[in-house]
């Protein structure tokens, strides 16, 4: 497996200045993936953005890691639930025009 799609979660701790161990809780809260790739620990690019949201909502609004957890998946079910409403109204549209 290459790697150019992962960062190392030591880099990216080191990036942002976080502890590895916050990054763990992450993943022990089932909020985030981690990939072992010869013995290191990666995480893929495309959940930096989300990571960023979390470690704002833990360090800057000094929210525990369990709020972070009902916050997170309380956000995606907003977005689950705009996307239905887009898809039904998109239909409903369609018979507007019947």
């Amino acid at each position: 497996m290459e790697t150019h799609e992962y960062i190392s979660i030591q880099l990216f701790c080191s990036h942002y200045d976080v502890p590895t161990s916050f990054v763990s809780a992450l993943h022990e809260f089932e909020l985030i993936e981690i990939t072992r790739i010869k013995g290191i620990y990666y995480i893929h690019k495309t959940q930096i953005i989300e990571i960023e949201k979390m470690i704002r909502l833990h360090y800057d609004l000094d929210i525990n890691l369990e709020g972070v957890d009902a916050i997170y998946n309380l956000l995606k079910q907003v977005k689950s639930l705009q996307e239905e409403i887009v898809l039904l109204n998109n239909k409903l549209n369609r018979f507007k025009d019947i």
